[in-house]
């Protein structure tokens, strides 16, 4: 049932107080637990030669803002991704768009190890190389929807390669490969997020800009064309907003897989297809889905670790499997 946009507005709104509510728990919750109004005393009003107070601002509150931004970035992308390809199994991490910014990142870590800086960059540059590639296989070989993924597990298979290779002639390229590889945010510090968030926060904006332009794409090529779009400067366009997106959000927190298939999918369910709903709600909802699943990777199995890009793979393999049973079923 097609709900109003009230109705789309106030599931934004709850959306945003369950961010709220997921960002308090990510940070009181850990290896030691924190009293809510210990935490807001420490974040306001603490000492900085406090333990307390250099856990919540060097390990936490990093972790946490990392989480929030690579979920909200890799969501986002994720839905323009399927609005310009027109393709629900399309996603960041299935047609190759992390495994591009992640080869670039690599690259970038070893020929030029003194400009970290260059690293949001770089990932741009790889996920917009993937994006174009993907693209211009789609227009120029008329492939259907599943040929489509197929094609993107290619591209990914060959950017992956790139990225083994040099980790075997550069082992010292990116410090913490292999979690850098499954996807985690356990190295996320302040210094690392602050270009990514830059690149984030403008690819956000430029995707709710954009709402209304992958509305009238994912009414198809022709009926668009019809309406007078541009449709093939605009699908290069809204595919540069998704490579920023989730080149900023690779270059700090790994491949993390899945994000941008799981969230819009689950937005679209509860809020429609509308865009200029989606792609807030889907911001929202991916920080909430990431900051979650970090907590649960970073506590279940204490003292032990495991990587957030890991438990999206139990979580993301199956769900990706539905759809492909579920777009095969539809013809």
């Amino acid at each position: 049932m097609e709900r109003t946009n009230k109705a789309r507005l106030f599931i934004i709104l709850l959306s945003a107080a369950g961010l709220a509510a997921s960002v308090l728990l990510g940070l009181c919750l850990g290896a030691s637990n924190i009293r809510p109004s210990v935490l807001v005393a420490t974040l306001f009003t603490g000492d900085p030669d406090d333990s307390l107070y250099r856990i919540l601002f060097t390990v936490r509150l990093p972790r946490v803002m990392g989480a929030l931004l690579s979920g909200s970035a890799l969501a986002v992308s994720g839905a323009v991704i399927q609005s310009v390809l027109n393709n629900p199994l399309a996603s960041p991490n299935v047609i190759g768009v992390n495994a591009g910014a992640g080869l670039m990142v690599l690259l970038a870590s070893a020929f030029l190890p003194a400009a970290p800086l260059l690293l949001p960059l770089a990932a741009f540059s790889g996920a917009l190389l993937a994006c174009m590639l993907v693209l211009a296989i789609t227009m120029f070989a008329r492939m259907s929807r599943v040929l489509l993924v197929l094609t993107g597990f290619v591209v990914n298979s060959i950017f992956s390669a790139g990225m083994n290779t040099i980790m075997i002639l550069y082992p010292d390229a990116y410090v913490g490969a292999g979690n850098f590889l499954v996807g985690g945010l356990s190295a996320a510090t302040s210094g690392a997020l602050l270009y990514p968030a830059v690149f984030i926060g403008a690819g956000l904006i430029l995707a709710l800009f954009s709402s209304k332009g992958l509305n009238i794409l994912n009414l198809g090529a022709d009926s668009a064309r019809a309406l007078g779009m541009n449709v093939n400067a605009c699908r290069c366009i809204y595919l540069t907003i998704a490579a920023i997106l989730a080149g900023a959000a690779v270059s700090f927190a790994g491949m993390i897989g899945f994000v941008g298939l799981l969230i819009p999918h689950g937005v679209k369910l509860i809020i429609g297809q509308d865009n200029r709903f989606v792609i807030p709600a889907s911001a929202l909802a991916g920080g909430v889905f990431v900051i979650l699943c970090d907590l649960l990777a970073r506590t279940v199995f204490l003292p032990y670790e495991l990587p957030v890009g890991i438990l999206m793979s139990f979580l993301g393999g199956p769900f990706f499997l539905y759809l492909i049973f579920k777009n095969r079923q539809k013809g």
